[in-house]
């Protein structure tokens, strides 16, 4: 009888590690999509913080280059010489809303979906006059 009970162990063994074979590619997939996607849900947060800050520059200041600054500061740990801005409209004018939009080309860490992800964050403001 102890043989037996040792044939049945040792084949347990063996379909053990088939089905971690089976499940392991399924649950390192789905960790690294989390990953992926929590990064692209940072980078999205942070630019569109980036373009808030450069909106109310613009809104107070009407400076663009003053506005970038802002940018620059409200987004810290991005490449922000990468940055894209669009103003609309280009100059502010009292009681019309300024529109600051930001477009950001970043890597993506695992690449299971491309090697870069583009970010676009909007930001708006009353311009003061």
């Amino acid at each position: 009888m102890k043989r037996k009970s040792q044939r049945s162990t040792t084949g347990e063994r063996g379909a053990a590690a088939v089905e971690f074979a089976l499940v392991a590619p399924i649950l390192l997939a789905l960790v690294a999509g989390i990953v992926e996607f929590s990064h692209a849900y940072n980078l999205q947060i942070s630019v569109a913080q980036a373009a808030r800050e450069a909106a109310r520059e613009m809104a107070i200041e009407d400076d663009q280059d003053a506005a970038a600054l802002a940018a620059t500061a409200g987004a810290p740990g991005l490449s922000t010489g990468d940055f894209e801005y669009a103003f609309s409209p280009g100059t502010c004018t009292a009681g019309e809303n300024m529109t600051v939009t930001i477009t950001y080309p970043a890597a993506t860490l695992t690449g299971i979906f491309g090697s870069t992800v583009t970010v676009t964050g909007t930001g708006a403001m009353r311009c003061e006059g």
